[in-house]
């Protein structure tokens, strides 16, 4: 078993905090497994469970029953999927008011909990969101939490089998290809077949497939709406709501052109990536794919905990100069990002956007260069860096 940098943060949360911990990420990436190998002081109830629905349909007194309470210790409880409960918000906030002194709560979802709001009841103040990524490079080498966004770079025997496999736990420690088609195969029929059913109202499954499967071939490009509606024979607004729902069930994500103080910004459409980069189909799109997923892990997880507000985006003009990446702190450009798969010398666009924008830092990560022991946030002027090294020093 691969230890999570999660588990800390559940160490970390519940010596701080009084509030639930959130954890919501992709189907089988690892949630109910970081929340539950800490302690064996813990209760369990998943809603797709027959009978642990009904225990929860009972109400906050029944599974304050069933769990036994009032506790001489202070167990852990987690609510697993319980976001498909249309109250679930509702729920939580009473069973929450009435026994947060009593119990630890962790509720994980592999749909976004912060946008499936069922019913007008506010959560506001009782519970702090983490959102939960595949494995990245950083948290194979050390999963310790971390005290600052960059840390030390340090080498990762694991490099090319985490870009190969994906960062999903279980294809990553199978190790094995026909395993991994299998498992995504797996995965993807769960999600379309019953995340997609039980969340949305879409009933067009087999068109959401289709729509699906032309997001992988354009993994890295920018959304063209009319011609993805025009494949899946729907209109441009069904494709736009079909795509939220994606996102929103972690099958992709997708990132927006930044704007401020960008002369000739060209602007609207986002670029699209998948939460597994293994399902990349060419190379470029897969080290792409894989420096977006470890820069989105890094705002997000720097976000939830606590150290600002970090975003990525990515710009081009209308001259079509493009970089790949830019992370912004608090609103403000930090650092540009262009990856390559082969050192081909630094693209101009990379001096140019670090004028344009102010950026700090700008880097051009390349693929087929070696780890390197050197601190790449020392540099300002724009630098060729190895993958290896960049990712590194994230989180």
């Amino acid at each position: 078993m691969i230890r999570r940098l999660y588990q800390e943060v559940i160490e970390d949360h519940f010596t701080k905090n009084r509030q639930m911990l959130f954890f919501s990420g992709p189907r089988q990436v690892g949630k109910t497994t970081s929340s539950l190998v800490n302690t064996s002081l813990a209760y369990y109830l998943n809603w797709d469970n027959e009978v642990h629905r009904a225990i929860l349909l009972a109400g906050p007194e029944a599974v304050a029953k069933h769990f036994g309470l009032p506790s001489l210790t202070r167990p852990l409880v987690v609510f697993d999927e319980i976001h498909k409960y249309r109250h679930w918000k509702r729920f939580l906030k009473g069973f929450f008011d009435t026994y947060e002194k009593e119990l630890q709560i962790i509720v994980t979802g592999s749909a976004r909990l912060d946008v499936y709001k069922r019913d007008g009841d506010s959560m506001m103040g009782r519970y702090f969101l983490y959102r939960l990524h595949p494995l990245s490079l950083r948290e194979l080498i050390n999963p310790a939490l971390p005290d600052t966004e960059i840390t030390p770079p340090l080498p990762c025997n694991e490099f090319n089998t985490l870009l190969h496999y994906g960062g999903f736990p279980e294809p990553f420690l199978q190790k094995n290809d026909r395993f991994l088609h299998q498992w995504q195969r797996l995965r993807l029929e769960l999600l379309f077949r019953e995340d997609l059913r039980d969340l949305t109202r879409i009933q067009d499954i087999g068109q959401v497939e289709i729509l699906a499967h032309r997001l992988i071939a354009q993994v890295g490009q920018q959304v063209d709406y009319t011609s993805l509606a025009s494949a899946v024979k729907v209109a441009v607004p069904t494709v736009q709501r079909w795509m939220k729902a994606l996102r929103e069930l972690y099958f992709c994500f997708t990132l927006q052109p930044w704007s401020r103080n960008v002369s000739k910004s060209l602007i609207k459409q986002p670029k699209v990536y998948l939460w597994d980069w293994a399902m990349c189909q060419s190379k470029g799109a897969r080290n792409e794919n894989f420096v977006a997923s470890h820069l989105l892990k890094a705002v997000q997880f720097w976000t939830d905990l606590g150290l600002g507000q970090y975003d990525l985006y990515y710009l081009r003009d209308k001259l079509k100069r493009e970089v790949d990446f830019l992370v912004t702190k608090n609103g403000e450009p930090w650092f540009l990002v262009e990856a390559k798969t082969k050192d081909q010398g630094i693209s101009s666009s990379l001096y140019h956007f670090q004028k344009e924008t102010g950026a700090k830092h700008a880097f051009q990560i390349t693929f087929d260069l070696p780890f390197v022991d050197i601190d790449c946030f020392q540099r300002r002027d724009p630098v060729v860096v190895p993958a290896e090294t960049f990712l590194s020093q994230l989180v």
